[in-house]
C-alpha cells in the first residue's frame, strides 16, 4: 500500500509539527558561510533555508513592531518598513546580502516588504509564483523570507514544489473560494501534483530563500493558539529593470519601465541616475473574512501576495 504524502496528510489535517524532520535536517538546510553546495541546492531547486540567519535578539526586536491587538486582526501588512525604522535597516541584513550576492547579483535592489502576523485560525495562501505580482527582466526576483517563530506545518509554513522554477514559465492563475486561503488568485495548470510539495518547517530566526518563479503556497494556521510571524522582503538584480506599476510611474517605452521606489542592499545601482521615489503606502491586505468582496474587513490593492 502506497503511504500517503506529506501534503495529503497535512491537507486531512493529520500531519504533526516538525513531520519533515523526522529523519534529522531536510535538504536544503544550511549555515552561513554560503558554500557552493548550497548556491548548487537553490539553482536546482529554487530555495534554500538558512539556519539562524537572524539572532535571538534581532527576532524579539522585530517581533515588538505590532501590537497583539494589532496582529490578532491582521493577515498582513505590506510595505511595512514605510512605517518601521528597524524594519527598513532590516532589507539590508548581513544574512540576507550574503545569499543574495551569491545566488542573484553582486549588485541588489528591494523593492517589497511584507509582515505576515498569520494568528492562529487565519487562511494561507494558495499555489502561486511571485514574479506573476512583480515582474524583473532577468527572472531574478528572489524572496527572502524571516522567520520570526518556528514555522510549521501546524500553523501555517511555507510549502514548495522543488525544481518548478526552471521551466521559466509564469502559470495561469485563477480566483478561487477556497475559504482556507486568502483573497489572492491560485496558479493552475502546471506539470506537478500537490503530493510533490515539500513542507519547510523552519526555527525561529531562519531566512527562507526563494525564487521568483517558484510554486509555494501555506495552509491555515490551525494552531490552537499563537502567531506565525514572517517579514518577507523581495529583491532582484541591481541590472534589471522593473516594469512593476508601471502605468503611475513611467512613461515612454515599455522597455525602459523602471519601478523607482527601492532600496539598494548590496553593490551599485546602474540606474542611479534616475533617482528614487517614495511611492508606495503601507496597507492591510485582504484575508478573506467575510468572503473576499467585504470591503470592510479586506483592505488591500492588486499587488497583494505571498504566504
Amino acid at each position: 500500500m502506497i503511504s500517503p504524502s506529506l501534503n495529503a496528510l497535512a491537507e486531512a489535517g493529520s500531519l504533526p509539527a516538525w513531520s519533515s524532520w523526522k529523519e534529522g535536517r531536510p535538504q536544503g538546510w544550511f549555515a552561513l558561510p554560503m558554500t557552493q553546495e548550497a548556491v548548487d541546492f537553490y539553482q536546482e531547486n529554487g530555495f534554500l533555508v538558512i539556519e539562524g540567519g537572524c539572532t535571538e535578539g534581532e527576532i524579539q526586536s522585530l517581533r515588538q513592531e505590532p501590537d497583539d491587538e494589532v496582529m490578532r486582526k491582521t493577515l498582513c501588512i505590506h510595505f511595512p518598513d514605510k512605517l518601521s525604522p528597524l524594519i527598513r535597516q532590516s532589507l539590508a541584513h548581513k544574512s540576507i546580502t550574503d545569499v543574495l550576492t551569491k545566488v542573484v547579483s553582486p549588485n541588489v535592489k528591494c523593492m517589497q516588504s511584507m509582515l505576515f502576523i498569520k494568528a492562529s485560525g487565519k487562511p494561507g495562501q494558495a499555489w502561486h509564483q511571485d514574479e506573476v505580482y512583480i515582474p524583473t527582466r532577468d527572472r531574478s526576483l528572489t524572496g527572502a523570507w524571516i522567520a520570526m517563530d518556528d514555522a510549521t506545518v501546524e500553523n501555517g509554513c511555507l510549502w514548495v514544489i522543488p525544481g518548478s522554477h526552471k521551466r521559466g514559465i509564469l502559470w495561469e492563475m485563477f480566483l478561487h473560494d477556497d475559504r482556507r486561503f486568502d483573497c489572492s488568485a491560485e496558479s493552475r495548470g502546471w506539470p506537478w501534483s500537490n503530493d510533490q510539495a515539500v513542507p519547510v518547517e523552519v526555527k525561529k530566526g531562519s531566512i527562507v530563500f526563494f525564487n521568483g518563479y517558484l510554486l509555494h503556497r501555506s495552509l491555515p494556521n490551525t494552531a490552537a493558539t499563537g502567531f506565525r510571524r514572517s517579514l518577507v522582503n523581495h529583491y532582484c538584480s541591481a541590472e534589471t529593470l522593473l516594469p512593476w506599476f508601471n502605468d503611475q510611474l513611467h512613461q515612454g517605452p515599455f522597455a525602459m519601465a523602471d519601478y523607482r521606489d527601492i532600496v539598494l542592499v548590496a553593490g551599485e545601482d546602474p540606474y542611479a541616475y534616475k533617482g528614487t521615489v517614495d511611492f508606495s503606502r503601507a496597507h492591510v491586505r485582504a484575508s478573506g473574512e467575510g468572503g473576499c468582496g467585504h470591503q470592510e474587513k479586506n483592505q488591500g490593492s492588486e499587488e497583494d501576495h505571498d504566504h
